[in-house]
Parts: structure tokens; sequence; C-alpha cells
């Protein structure tokens, strides 16, 4: 006889709390087997497929698609054969999934470590569990009469009051700090008089604001709802634009020797199954060039005081897609060969277009690249992915008229911008390295040579 089990949403990477269910690719009475994806999930960072952690049938959907649900909230119900325990007692032995593309785990081992604040799994899940931290009444000395059981009911959870400890946890209040926020300031929404994440965003966004209006539409305008990938761009554009002083340098220059080189390369053998394009010979700039000044690919550790020099570089390179913009990047990509190189960027790029991105592929980046020239723009001063230490424009190439060995002649000619955070990277620096960069993209084969 079957037992019926629900699965509730994982958590599916970087501690995201919800995800909105794009496609059901399994319908209710359909043979799911171990691991099989039957369901897209949409989170913040990307459109992921949810593997069944059963051998069964996929009995009941507990969401329409469209709909946004918690971590934790019941998502399917399946029909397992050879479950002996009701599912209550069946939770430490049966397989629980995993991170997804990871499959399940086997019986016996252990959850991923679940962050202070959050309860741990119970029979029944609970939306929002309550912070570790002392309830939020015992700690002030409330204005109003404490134990009375006949107080009226103005009590449940109110902004805490001014005299009381503010309520946060230790990265809100370090984000609260690298914004310039006050925490005392700031109204809570989180249980118990908390104050979360999205309350310091929203306090920085309208400092002077009680309560945004409202933007009038017509009948005529469009309303489109604030979710997924844009939700998070705008939350970390923000963030990264109150946090680190961008500072931003421009280099214009001939890249005809690039462009030859890339038509070459096309040719070779090696090449054959991998694409060649100018920013494949960009990307290879930015490594050898962070090879040269290492200081370049660092983080700011605000909590340790310290600069993180990076031996790895995680080379992010923004892509646009029909989501939203997302900035996947490739792990330790100067260890990669110029042929392998060109493949992950291949694999980055078309894995982005599908929304297949995972959330580990858009985490720890430290230098990215975006690509404005294929929209026939010259450059631009864009916004630092957060916690990344530069970022590199690479603008259309354009034939000009350029003094070329004394000479004017119709050269290939492109202008390079880097955004830095200046606490990272001075002036010198930033021009240092991106004089680098335009001096291997005017001569990419001596190059290659001499810095490889």
């Amino acid at each position: 006889m079957g037992q019926r089990i629900t699965f509730n949403l994982p958590d599916l990477g970087e501690g995201l709390t919800e995800g909105e269910v794009a496609a059901w690719l399994v319908e209710p009475g359909g043979e799911v087997k171990l691991n099989q994806p039957f369901v897209e999930v949409e989170t913040a960072k990307a459109l992921v497929e949810v593997p069944s952690p059963y051998d069964g049938v996929l009995a009941e959907h507990h969401a329409e698609a469209g709909e946004t649900i918690d971590v934790g909230r019941p998502l399917a119900s399946f029909e397992v054969e050879g479950v002996e325990a009701p599912p209550a007692e069946k939770k430490k032995d049966e397989r629980t999934p995993n991170l997804v593309g990871y499959g399940a785990r086997e019986a016996g081992s252990k959850r991923r470590k679940r962050r202070s604040g959050e309860a741990p799994p119970a029979p029944a899940p609970a939306p929002a569990p309550a912070p570790v931290a002392a309830p939020a009444p015992v700690a002030a000395p409330a204005p109003v009469a404490p134990p009375t059981p006949a107080a009226p009911a103005p009590a449940p959870a109110a902004p805490p009051a001014p005299s009381g400890p503010v309520l946060a946890k230790p990265p809100v209040r370090k984000l609260a700090k690298d914004l310039g926020i006050d925490l005392a300031s700031v109204v809570p929404t989180g249980p118990n008089g908390t104050v979360s994440r999205a309350d310091v965003e929203a306090a920085v966004a309208a400092p002077a604001a009680a309560a945004p209006a409202k933007v009038t539409a017509s009948a005529e305008d469009q309303r489109l709802p604030i979710k997924g990938v844009r939700k998070l761009t705008a939350q970390n554009m923000v963030a990264s634009a109150f946090t680190a002083p961008h500072a931003t340098v421009f280099l214009t220059c001939d890249v005809t020797g690039m462009m030859e080189t890339v038509k070459a390369f096309k040719g070779r053998k090696e090449f054959a199954d991998v694409k060649v394009t100018p920013l494949l010979f960009v990307a290879k700039a930015v490594l050898l060039a962070a090879r040269r000044h290492p200081m370049i690919n660092a983080q700011w550790d605000e909590a340790a005081q310290e600069i993180v020099v990076k031996h790895d570089v995680n080379l992010g390179i923004a892509a646009a897609t029909p989501r939203g913009l997302v900035v996947p990047n490739v792990k330790a990509a100067q260890d990669l060969s110029l042929v392998e190189l060109a493949d992950a960027l291949t694999s980055l790029a078309s894995t982005a277009r599908e929304g297949k991105t995972s959330p580990a592929d858009m985490s720890g980046g430290t230098i990215s690249i975006t690509n404005v020239g294929v929209f026939g723009i010259d450059t631009g001063t864009p916004i630092l992915p957060p916690g990344e230490s530069a970022i590199l424009v690479f603008g259309a190439v354009r034939p000009q008229p350029w003094v070329h060995e004394g000479e004017i002649a119709v050269r290939q000619v492109t202008t390079l911008g880097l955004a830095f955070d200046h606490r990272l990277i001075d002036g010198e620096l930033g021009s240092q390295f991106l004089a680098d960069v335009g001096s291997f993209l005017q001569h990419p084969g001596e190059t290659l040579l001499a810095w490889t």
C-alpha cells in the first residue's frame, strides 16, 4: 500500500527564502523517478529544476504555476510504495532532498546547518519561526501595563519602542552600518519586532518618506510585479551603490590586432568546437592583467577590517536575459587555457539565456565584464556587483580614423571603461590595470607569448 508524503520547497541555495512555481513538469497522477525534475521554480537568482526525492507517483500539486511560496511550505505530495512509517515518524529515515541538481541524500545524512534565528524542522512547518533572541516584550519597560491579561489588543508586534534594544541579526546590523543607517530609526517588520534586511534597504531607498506614495497609473499603463531576478538586482544595486565608493577610468584604444587575431583563431582546429569572439580576448586580457596587479582581485572585509586579496579570479560576465540581468561567473578562470576559457564562456552564455544558471554560478564573483558593445554602445559607468572589486566595460568596436605608425589610417577602435571600488583600488592601480588590458588587445598574439 502506497504512503502519501508531502514534500516541502527546499532551500534552493544561498539562503533564499521563497520561490515562484514557474511550470509543473509532471501532472498529478504521473510517475516520477528519483532525481527526475518534476517542477521548475524561479528564485531571485535563477530558474531551477527541482528533482523528485522519491520513486513513485506525484499525487498532488500544492501550488499553482505563477504562485510564490516560502521555503519550507508544501510544494507537492507523492505516493510512494514501501514506506512503512507515517510521514511524521519517517522524517529521519527517509531520503531527504538536497540542493537542486545534486539529487537526494541517503538516509541518515544530515541537512545543512540552519541559520541562526530559524527554528529546527518540526512536523508541521511554520512560516516564519521566531528568532532565538529574547522576545521583544521582555526587553522594553513597556509604557502600558505589563502582564495584565485585561490589556486591550494593540499589542501584537508593534514597532520597537525607542527605549528598548533593537533586534536584528548580525548580517543586518553589518548592512545597516555599511549603509550608514541608524537601526533605531528603521521600522521593523520581522517577527517579534526584528529589523530585516528588507527594512534596512527600504530605509535607504526612502529615508525621508514614512509611506511612499503609490505611482498613479492610467488604464493604458502596464504594471509589472517586481520579483525574481529583477527584484534581487534592484536590491543588490542599491546596496552596492551605497556601500562601495565607485570610481571609473576610460581608455580608447586600437584593437585592430585583436580583431585580426579573432579571425585567425576561428580557423584553428583546436577552436573548432568553441565560439571565438572579441569577448574571449577581452576576458583573457583581464585575467592576464589581474595576474600583474593582484590587488585588483580583492575584497573588502568590513567585519574583520581587512582586505582579502583573492587567489582565484572568478570572472563574471553580465548577461541580459528575458528574466533580467544576471552575472554568472567562471570559477578560477585564471587556470583555464584559451580553449577552455572559450568553452566556459560559451556554456555560461547559453545557460544564462535558457534561464538555467544555478545560484552557485552567480555567487562568489571577484571581477566582472559587461559587453555593452553588442548593443552598439561605446561605454558606460556600471555599478559593481556586490562584493566585487572591479567591472570592465567593453564598448562597440568601430572603424575609425587613427594615427597608426605616424600616419592616419582606418583602424578598429573601442573604448574600455573600468569601474572599481575606491576603498580597494586607487586611481593609479585602476589606470595601470586598464592600460595593460588595452595593451594586450592591441597586440594579443605577441602579448600572449610574453605574458603566459
